[in-house]
């Protein structure tokens, strides 16, 4: 019985001991199940941790700047391919020099997607049709390129392009 009257006082004197300092009235927590993450559509609970991400970015070298220029000239001639295509039979007839091919290939590009895009309605649609016809203009120009031996139409408009048929 002494024992626990030691205690008793033990405890009466560490709470006397301690400052009671008044505070703002707490908010109750909320009952378990609605402080609980809400549950996926398999059952489980999703994670309430976030964690820190690390994100390691490798450092590009020469190759990866040389290749997106190389792509970047590769869509720009894709998207003249037509008027490319007409502007190198144009000069099947007359001698074109380099900035003139560009520039008339460039006008008449433009020239056949505003008529895509006057004749479709949409920009994504006459869009697509374009790239369609982009690929047909291709596909015909390796077929002239296959079934002819000396037209060589690839180098040929290269050559003109960079000023160098003459």
């Amino acid at each position: 019985m002494s024992e626990e009257l030691n205690n008793e006082n033990v405890e009466n004197a560490a709470a006397e001991s301690v400052p009671v300092q008044e505070s703002a009235p707490v908010e109750q927590a909320a009952p378990v199940e609605e402080a609980a993450a809400p549950a996926d559509s398999t059952g489980t609970e999703a994670p309430s941790v976030t964690q820190t991400q690390v994100i390691v970015q490798r450092e590009r070298g020469f190759a990866h700047y040389v290749g997106f220029a190389l792509l970047c000239v590769l869509y720009i001639c894709f998207f003249f391919m037509p008027g490319i295509a007409l502007t190198f039979g144009v000069s099947r007839l007359v001698s074109l020099n380099g900035a003139a091919a560009w520039i008339f290939s460039a006008i008449l590009s433009f020239v056949i997607w505003l008529i895509f895009k006057l004749k479709i309605k949409g920009f994504k649609k006459s869009f697509y049709f374009y790239i369609g016809l982009c690929v047909v203009v291709l596909a015909a120009l390796i077929a002239i390129e296959v079934l002819t031996e000396n037209l060589n139409v690839f180098s040929s408009i290269f050559a003109l392009l960079t000023g160098a048929a003459g």
